[in-house]
């Protein structure tokens, strides 16, 4: 996902120099040139056309803790078989293609069951403290370098299955989480004929996709190091980018609702939570600065006809 690890590392260095400008450090031209400079984002921040109101991510439901017992006919004596099942129900929902008409006309096959996604920026902290200017920026930012796609059922790096591999190149076609990596659950019987599992994932720092617990349950962004690094404005008044940059992944919730009878994921809510934060930056006249952005990247299964037409010009054939 490499615009979600470059929206981190703009976001960030975004936010210090808004802050420095905010009182009095940099001026708005100095501001202009750092956006041009950063992969060629750029963000008017003069014509105060920035919204009112920063969105609110609707609230998950929790899990409020594993009770063994049947549910819906299936019997979850641990968490591991929590862990199984949604695994299953992963793998063979995965398993499934379609045939889709893309903008250009052309048949493309993708997976069958996708989903939509949404970047929340929630808070945006500069040397710990919130302003209100800058928090009404974040989703302008946010919107000017963030495209919504569609997707296969996280972790995945492409809704093409023949493309989606890990960071080493390794399919991501069937799910690797595992019960030691599911710090909390909880199991629903819907009364419907399905259930429905909610997964937390216990916490990770620069969580990798397919590759640690919150990598194996969502679209985790990698290491932003090399990102933040390549950015020629940004120095650290001490330390280096390893010890100042985290990227901590923490409570982010899993809402599966598989039917018993095909053992098929039918809907889903994934919440990634993610809290990006640098400390002792420097850029430019700005000196020693803090900063601490947190996300919500969320994504829902299935995706509407109209988002798959709208987001990427596809129709479901």
């Amino acid at each position: 996902m490499k615009k979600a690890i470059k929206i981190i590392s703009i976001i960030l260095a975004v936010c210090i120099v808004i802050g420095g400008a905010v009182f009095g450090f940099v001026k708005s031209e100095e501001i202009n040139f750092f956006f041009s400079k950063m992969h060629a984002v750029q963000v008017s921040i003069s014509d105060g056309t920035w919204k009112d109101e920063m969105k609110k991510p609707e609230v998950n439901v929790a899990a409020t803790g594993f009770t063994p017992g049947t549910y819906g006919g299936v019997e979850f004596s641990s968490v591991e078989d929590v862990a199984k099942y949604y695994v299953a129900a992963y793998d063979k929902t995965k398993a499934e293609t379609a045939t889709y008409i893309d903008a250009d006309g052309n048949e493309q096959v993708y997976y069958a069951f996708v989903g939509d996604e949404e970047l929340i920026p929630t808070s945006i902290l500069i040397e710990g403290k919130e302003n209100p200017i800058i928090t009404k920026l974040g989703p302008v930012i946010v919107s000017s370098i963030f495209h919504a796609n569609v997707g296969g059922l996280p972790p995945s790096s492409n809704r093409d299955p023949k493309y989606d591999v890990d960071e080493n190149n390794n399919p991501l076609l069937t799910s690797r989480l595992k019960a030691k990596d599911i710090k909390k659950c909880s199991v629903v019987d819907n009364k419907d004929g399905t259930i429905t599992l909610t997964i937390i994932p216990i916490d990770c720092n620069m969580s990798h996709k397919g590759l640690d617990a919150q990598g194996n349950m969502f679209n985790a962004l990698g290491p932003i190091d090399e990102t933040v690094e390549a950015i020629e404005q940004l120095t650290w008044a001490t330390g280096d980018t390893a010890q100042n940059c985290r990227v901590v992944y923490a409570d982010g919730t899993a809402v599966v609702k598989i039917n018993t009878a095909t053992q098929k994921i039918v809907e889903a809510d994934y919440d990634m939570k993610v809290t990006a934060s640098v400390t002792h930056a420097n850029i430019s006249v700005v000196k020693d600065k803090s900063a601490t952005l947190v996300l919500d990247y969320i994504q829902h299964f299935p995706a509407s006809d109209e988002y798959l037409k709208e987001s990427r010009g596809l129709v479901r054939k």
